[in-house]
């Protein structure tokens, strides 16, 4: 327990940090000398706050989502991104897009939610008629079929010229983050907790379907709980944020490098390392090409695939 205390005081710090991280003039001074109709608060309420809560809901509901993944497919590399589920969530805003281009964002999450569903149900179908001798074939099934549903939505996108609006959702950036565009995020806490709350189910499910019904569980809801999950947490993030590359698999696989496969064991461990990842990247992303911003997607894509390589190189010949 004084370890996850000193691990929420380091998000909070970080949290601090990014708060007063930008163009605009925002300092404590300023702030204590100001009123709450000046520039520095406006900027701190209707920027910078949702901006920094935005980070912690993604960051922590991404990763909670790739544990869930990794359980229920029984396979430490798949998440999201390498299951076709990121894709199939971009196919889904892109269709509704195009019959209902005034939509709402809760419509775009929902449909998104619909699409990531059935896009994480055929892989999890594929795997079951697919003998795979290596535990790396996994993810490598997953990103060929998220290959194809990403070009299927390039074609589209290109025929009818949406493209640059694709791009917007292929490329996690929280610049944009403003008090009324982010509140969708708060639907992620809330199914981290519904994950927190049946963790342990999920962790019997992760010893497979024989394990599980023996135990008088019903493995068929804790599955379809978990992609259900899955789907929502992946469909809420890339509507609001865009996607954020290698989280939902980084995240997971070193919190269990130290506190075990027991998912309410390391649920909040995951939840505080996926939230200070993404503020450090985040971080990094804004300071290292001041006053320029690089999207958090590009910093987390270089940073999370030197981890990925770290992770297959310290695994045993035995185990690929």
């Amino acid at each position: 327990m004084p370890k996850l205390i000193i691990g929420v005081l380091a998000v909070l710090l970080l949290a601090i940090v990014s708060l007063f991280i930008g163009v605009s003039d925002v300092t404590p001074m300023s702030l204590f000398s100001s009123s709450p109709e000046d520039r520095p608060m406006q900027v701190l309420l209707i920027s910078r706050i949702p901006r920094t809560l935005a980070l912690i809901l993604s960051g922590s509901a991404l990763a909670v989502a790739g544990l869930l993944m990794q359980m229920l497919a029984r396979n430490r590399f798949v998440e999201p991104g390498t299951a076709g589920t990121v894709e199939s969530a971009i196919f889904g805003i892109l269709l509704i897009t195009i019959l209902w281009p005034a939509s709402p964002l809760l419509a775009k999450m929902l449909a998104a939610t619909v699409t990531a569903l059935l896009g994480t149900a055929l892989f999890m179908q594929i795997l079951r008629r697919i003998p795979l001798r290596s535990t790396l074939m996994v993810p490598l099934v997953g990103i060929m079929l998220g290959g194809v549903i990403a070009s299927v939505t390039d074609f589209f996108a290109y025929r009818l010229d949406l493209l640059q609006t694709l791009g917007t959702w292929q490329l996690g950036d929280f610049s944009a983050v403003l008090r009324g565009r982010y509140e969708l995020l708060w639907i992620g806490a809330l199914l981290v907790g519904i994950a927190w709350y049946a963790a342990d189910r999920f962790t019997v499910a992760g010893l497979g379907q024989d394990f599980t019904t023996n135990l008088g569980l019903n493995y068929r809801r804790v599955l379809t709980l978990g992609l259900s999950i899955v789907a929502m947490v992946t469909a809420t993030v890339v509507v609001s944020v865009g996607t954020i590359p290698f989280l939902g698999l980084i995240v997971p696989n070193l919190v269990a490098m130290a506190v075990g496969d027991n998912a309410r064991r390391a649920i909040p461990w995951i939840v505080l390392l996926g939230a200070g990842f993404v503020l450090i990247c985040d971080i990094i992303g804004r300071v290292i090409r001041f006053p320029y911003e690089i999207p958090i997607g590009t910093v987390f894509g270089v940073i999370g695939s030197a981890l990925f390589l770290y992770l297959l190189l310290r695994r045993r010949p035995a185990d690929a």
